[in-house]
């Protein structure tokens, strides 16, 4: 099999195939006391050998299938080098020729990057704590000892004990309940769930959440979860779920494999929009926005049960595969359910990622990052994470679309899908596939492939969108440029009945035109225009997170101190990364905000996913790594915002302490 250098496993000698996982939930000790027993397939024969992957875990005892020990160590490839401490160790378990199976006692320590244990003081009901995991892309190693790569694919069971007043959703079908214990001083009171997952997942699609969770059916194989004063709200905003997984259905030529599509709306700190795990989504509370507006992320996560779920990327370097995909087929659906049959809404939601890939491009991305073919190597898949991906993608399957005809594509894709269907593949097998497919079509013989798979930068064919649902949002933008550098009249216009859609595309213009992408931005807005941008749309009192974002990038951009409690109440009441990276970004290059994003920061990291603290320090140029221990806790004495701040955003605290920050910033 393709060798994958961010594993340190040896799927091609003893590969897993099956995971019997019995775990507790302890939320006391912040961590997660485990069984993993893997069904093992001896791809040669003479292996002695069983390596699996680790991160952070303490593994107890490794016994074969007769509970007979085994011997086992740790390893750390990369030594004690910080650059590879995102791959963990390897675990190596020495196996006998009858070895069947192996099954491993460990527990994870509270330094899991794929666990956010929340207080209760962090979630929506402020009684009962909450553990959510985030395996993508390879942290699954810290969640559990795994073969931690796309490549690999097994099915798996899960008996899970938590506490009687919590719920858990795992990324498998719910099977038994039951109750494990009384309540006595030895256990206390606590339930048993059995799940199982019939389909192969790779390890980053293995997932739990556990909390004080509710259900609200949206259709016989469509439910939402979440916390009791969240799930009214998140049942109204994803009620078009089933609408979506038909739509799917019908695009991809094939049913839906999983059974059930649930979704968990998780708490504010989860970093990603969407995380397509199979069976449940876990979604951001920011996509509550009151008015269905952002469904389409539940589309693009729905979309990935056939790109990425079933269909995989062979290994991280080859990510554009499940994302591109996915991307092209969301905008599909999108399309559809609006009987959008020029796809002009499909454009003016392309138009959109066209300017995020720029962003991308524009920021000083190593270049080998900005390829849609990466080589990754055994660095760390996180720090390759953009809209490359995403949107290159898409384009390039947009490029190929328009070739061969929209009819004879899309025809090609749900060949596409029975062809790979529970398996992996590389861009190279794309490549060949699709060439063979359409191999009398002249119309491809002189494509590309070589610049679009391996030069970075932006895609080599400029798209010809159909811009008619963009041509307003354009025009305004360019009266306000005007108001801005020229002084003319502000317009009368009225936004009032634009879709969130037509107004990010609005905003997205500004936002192109001031350079915002430079550090600092070469033209930014004047305050004077700031503000009146909020006087005439409220833009900084939008539910819709989309365009509060755009805004305060904005207006953070203009100097503008008072959009700073804003910024922070944004910033720190959600954690996903889309928006909150280029928040602290852009504060951290302003004179009014450098600063103050580092002590909001460190005055909140605690709240963000691991993956997302980790992420934004990079970003503010920290590190927690040991050899930078003493700055960290120096600027941890010195920063005036305690972590008190944490859910005191938004009231009297915070506007005592904007209000000393802005003091200092015009004292200067």
């Amino acid at each position: 099999m393709l060798r994958d250098a961010s594993s340190l496993a040896n799927p091609q000698e003893t590969r897993v195939t099956h995971l019997d996982w019995k775990v507790t939930v302890d939320f006391t000790a912040s961590a997660l006391i485990g069984r993993a027993t893997y069904t093992l397939d001896r791809v040669d024969p003479d292996a002695t050998t069983l390596c699996l992957d680790t991160s952070r875990l303490e593994i107890l005892t490794v016994v074969d299938q007769n509970d007979d020990s085994l011997s086992f160590a740790l390893e750390s490839p990369g030594g004690d080098s910080v650059a590879h401490s995102h791959l963990g160790q390897r675990l190596v378990i020495r196996i006998a020729p009858a070895t069947t199976s192996v099954a491993i006692d460990y527990r994870t320590t509270p330094a899991s990057s794929a666990c956010q244990w929340l207080p209760p003081a962090q979630t929506s009901g402020g009684v009962f704590p909450y553990l959510y995991t985030q395996a993508q892309a390879i942290h699954a190693r810290s969640l559990i000892p795994c073969q931690d790569m796309p490549g690999v694919k097994f099915t798996y069971g899960a008996t899970v004990t938590v506490p009687a007043w919590a719920t858990p959703v795992m990324s498998a079908i719910l099977k038994t309940t039951s109750r494990a214990h009384p309540d006595d001083s030895q256990h206390g009171s606590s339930k048993i769930y059995t799940f199982e997952q019939t389909v192969p997942i790779s390890a980053y699609l293995l997932a739990l959440a556990v909390g004080q969770l509710e259900k609200r059916d949206l259709s016989p194989r469509c439910a939402v979860w979440s916390e009791p004063s969240v799930v009214e709200a998140a049942a109204y905003e994803f009620a078009q779920t089933e609408e979506f997984l038909t739509m799917a259905e019908d695009l991809a030529g094939t049913p839906y494999v999983w059974g059930r599509y649930d979704l968990l709306c998780l708490c504010a700190s989860s970093p990603y929009g969407g995380m397509e795990n199979p069976c449940i989504t876990f979604v951001t509370p920011t996509l509550l926005a009151g008015d269905r507006s952002l469904a389409d992320v539940v589309a693009h996560e729905i979309a990935h049960s056939w790109t990425g779920n079933l269909v995989t990327n062979a290994t991280w370097d080859h990510f554009w595969l499940n994302e591109g995909w996915t991307t092209w087929f969301q905008r599909k659906i999108m399309s559809r359910i609006h009987h959008d049959d020029h796809e002009q809404l499909l454009d003016l939601d392309a138009i959109g990622g066209y300017q995020a890939l720029q962003d991308a491009c524009s920021r000083e991305m190593p270049l080998a990052y900005q390829k849609l073919v990466l080589d990754i190597g055994d660095g760390d898949p996180d720090e390759a994470y953009s809209s490359i991906a995403y949107e290159k993608g898409f384009h390039l399957l947009r490029a190929l679309e328009r070739r061969v005809g929209t009819s004879a594509f899309e025809a090609f894709f749900q060949s596409y899908v029975q062809k790979y269907a529970y398996q992996t593949l590389t861009s190279d097998d794309f490549r060949d596939f699709f060439t063979t497919y359409f191999e009398d079509n002249e119309a491809i013989r002189d494509f590309d492939w070589e610049t679009w798979f391996y030069e970075p930068g932006m895609p080599p064919e400029d798209p010809p969108f159909d811009r008619t649902l963009a041509e307003h949002s354009a025009q305004l933008a360019q009266v306000w440029l005007a108001v801005d550098r020229h002084g003319r009249m502000l317009p009368t216009t009225s936004i009032a009945d634009w879709t969130s859609l037509q107004t990010t595309c609005f905003l997205d213009a500004l936002l192109l035109q001031t350079n915002h992408n430079s550090v600092p931005p070469k033209d930014p807005l004047k305050v004077s225009t700031i503000r009146a941008l909020q006087k005439a749309y409220r833009l900084a009192d939008s539910r819709n997170s989309e365009i509060l974002f755009r805004f305060c990038m904005l207006a953070v951009a203009a100097e503008d101190e008072t959009i700073l409690p804003t910024v922070v109440r944004f910033i720190t009441t959600q954690g996903r990364m889309k928006f909150t990276r280029p928040l602290y970004r852009t504060l951290f290059a302003s004179v009014m905000g450098r600063d103050l994003a580092v002590q909001v920061f460190l005055g909140h990291k605690e709240f963000y996913h691991p993956i997302c603290a980790k992420m934004v320090a990079s970003d503010l140029l920290l590190s927690s790594s040991s050899s930078n221990s003493g700055v960290w806790a120096t600027m941890r004495n010195t920063i005036s915002l305690g972590k008190s701040w944490m859910w005191a955003v938004g009231g009297a605290a915070v506007a005592v302490g904007m209000g000393i920050t802005i003091a200092r910033h015009r004292r200067r």
